[in-house]
């Protein structure tokens, strides 16, 4: 008997049971904790009638943000359970790849005879092992069935990002990255309503700054102001900076207690799997050592200035093959890179560019790095700067994230807003942040109105002076 034979003699209902467990009970077990992309994505699904895609990497949360949607859906908009269909193509059953567009279509068939005409929801998880699968939802999708899709795959696979470009306009994708600081600090201070009350003010005085560039100096200087905080609060906050720098933001890697089985977990989920199994499936790379050994090299400095030939020599790998493999540890959120500043947004240039971490919990699992970094003041300062960059990728409206260098000065970002519009931002993580003629050169150079330094635990002094804003990383990072 075929595997084809066997998979017919298995009902889909069978086949589906084990996935769908609301069907029976009428609701879902998931966690109580809501990332604010939910609630984006969860009125997208009630609103928009396009495809819904959540991307990210490995182990960072794409399945339980889908359970909590179907949740939500149940006990929310009183969905019938029956017509709330969970699938991943992950299963053993499809282990050969032909049967997957064959039960796709039986799947789609069979709901659409059983619920006659409903609306039936449809999430895909680990949709990227289903070949062609975007040409399957395209094909239900424009014959305008019954059907709403929400789909999930690794961003770690080249594959599924070029697979999605023929759904254009008919997609609407959601990027889900590692948990930022502040929703860290949502997490684990759920109870502490005097902290979530100031975490809530960052966020509004974030939300002014992004789409306004203005800065009202009494939410920083004053006593009353938005911004001020008890030194026990601040200390508190601080020791959950302390935390994140340490345990990064994957949400499954925080339950294991144990400290090496926690870095051997990222290391295996998160480097060895995307290089070894991702990127030889979607490249055909026969020597996947060499793509690992150069991530390994940008991984012990973060933020460093990449010279491709420096790099070659260290490596031993040619000029042309790191060129290639860059684009490619993009591609697998492994690394962020940022460019050198051109006045002219969006310039292509060969110059050199940055190289930034998603999360630094991956650089202590590969390199075994423990709390004891905390005491490396000159890795935390590179750390710090780590995590500005990431913050700073969503800043709302930006054109373009730079960092600007000339044969004297130097300033870790410049965020483009467009119309002329820079925001310089310098990171000094120590106690008395001093040092500032580039920032001030780039203020008067570019007419601009306003600057930002990120320090330790150093605010604008009451009297503020010219355009620079001081501002802690603990708070800094709860703006975005």
């Amino acid at each position: 008997m075929t595997a084809k034979d066997k998979l017919e003699n298995i009902s889909i209902e069978t086949i589906l049971a084990q996935y769908n467990p609301w069907w029976k009970s009428g609701g879902v077990k998931t966690e109580d904790f809501k990332r604010p992309i939910f609630h984006k994505i969860f009125k997208d699904l009630l609103n928009l009638k396009q495809i819904i895609s959540i991307t990210g990497p490995r182990r960072v949360g794409k399945t339980t943000l889908l359970k909590q949607i179907i949740q939500s859906l149940i006990l929310e908009q009183k969905i019938e359970p029956s017509r709330i269909i969970y699938f991943s193509f992950d299963d053993p059953l499809l282990a050969e790849p032909h049967l997957r567009e064959h039960f796709f279509d039986r799947l789609i068939q069979w709901a659409d005879i059983k619920h006659k005409e409903k609306l039936v929801y449809f999430f895909l998880d680990e949709v990227q092992k289903f070949d062609r699968w975007e040409l399957y939802l395209k094909k239900y999708f424009d014959l305008n069935f019954p059907v709403r899709f929400v789909i999930s795959g690794s961003a770690s696979s080249p594959i599924f990002r070029k697979s999605r470009e023929s759904l254009l306009g008919r997609i609407k994708d959601n990027h889900l990255l590692p948990f930022s600081f502040k929703e860290f600090v949502y997490f684990r201070s759920a109870d502490n309503k005097e902290l979530l009350d100031f975490v809530g003010r960052a966020d509004q005085f974030g939300y002014k700054l992004q789409r306004e560039m203005v800065v009202n100096w009494r939410d920083i200087t004053s006593e009353s102001g938005s911004l001020s905080l008890s030194k026990p609060m601040f200390d508190g906050l601080n020791e959950l900076l302390d935390q994140y720098f340490v345990e990064g933001g994957f949400p499954e890697v925080w339950e294991i207690k144990d400290f090496v089985d926690k870095q051997e977990y990222l290391f295996d989920n998160q480097v060895k799997k995307v290089i070894f199994e991702d990127l030889v499936i979607a490249t055909e790379f026969r020597k996947p050592e060499n793509i690992k050994a150069f991530y390994i090299s940008l991984v012990e400095q973060p933020g460093q200035e990449i010279n491709i030939e420096k790099t070659a020599q260290k490596t031993g790998i040619s000029r042309p093959m790191l060129e290639k493999y860059l684009p490619l540890l993009e591609m697998t959120d492994l690394v962020k890179t940022v460019p050198r500043f051109s006045k002219r947004p969006l310039k292509f240039r060969r110059g050199s560019v940055k190289c930034y971490l998603i999360d630094l919990a991956l650089r202590n699992a590969i390199l075994k790095l423990d709390h004891n970094l905390l005491n490396d003041d000159a890795m935390m300062g590179l750390y710090a700067e780590n995590l500005v960059f990431n913050a700073l990728r969503q800043f709302a409206g930006q054109i373009e994230l730079t960092f600007y260098k000339d044969a004297k000065r130097e300033i870790d970002f410049v965020v483009h807003l467009g119309g002329k519009r820079y925001l310089p931002v310098e990171v000094k993580y120590r106690q008395t942040p001093d040092d500032l003629p580039a920032m001030e050169r780039f203020l008067e150079e570019y007419n601009q109105s306003l600057g930002i330094v990120v320090t330790k635990d150093f605010y604008t002094p009451s009297a503020p002076s010219g355009k620079v804003l001081f501002i802690p990383l603990s708070v800094f990072l709860l703006f975005f």
